[in-house]
């Protein structure tokens, strides 16, 4: 795989260290080249789906799950609740894995969990623009091409369980 010159997110020429991944001095942001774990949480409250407008990019302004980043060491479980509980305050239990997805080319791999509400009162994170309720039929413009997949393997594994549609 080639490595890439320049900033994903700002177009910033790369800098490569001896060792570790490249650093963007532009926006300081790290340039992952081997695949990075991200952990997301499908959370529904009231039978309506939790979702947060995105403050970072990729895909600023647009809504998707609470995710993130998982970090060394991290449980992939306890990263995805962390993950919510960063974004909208509101903590959480997984419940099970909805799935792993991943995209041709892309450095990321989604690992996207059911979750459900323990605590905490919602409202937006320092990543987070608004934090929303949405019902499953009226949902916004989702940020990227696979939460359209997410959402019908989530309600596919829903109904293999035995669980209400939403």
């Amino acid at each position: 795989m080639e490595l890439p010159e320049y900033c994903g997110f700002c177009g910033g020429r790369l800098q490569r260290p001896e060792e570790g991944p490249a650093l963007c001095p532009e926006c300081n942001r790290v340039a992952y080249s081997d695949p990075k774990l991200a952990a997301a949480c499908i959370v529904c409250i009231d039978r309506k789906l939790l979702l947060v407008r995105r403050a970072i990019e990729p895909q600023i302004g647009k809504w998707s799950f609470p995710s993130g980043y998982v970090n060394r060491g991290e449980q992939v479980e306890l990263a995805a609740a962390r993950e919510v509980r960063e974004e909208t305050a509101l903590e959480v239990v997984t419940n099970w894995l909805v799935g792993l997805y991943s995209q041709e080319g892309a450095s990321v791999v989604l690992a996207v969990y059911d979750a459900r509400v323990t605590g905490g009162e919602m409202r937006a994170g320092k990543e987070t623009m608004e934090v929303g309720l949405f019902e499953l039929h009226v949902l916004p413009e989702l940020a990227f091409q696979h939460d359209g997949r997410i959402l019908d393997d989530w309600r596919a594994e829903r109904s293999r369980r035995g669980a209400a549609p939403y």
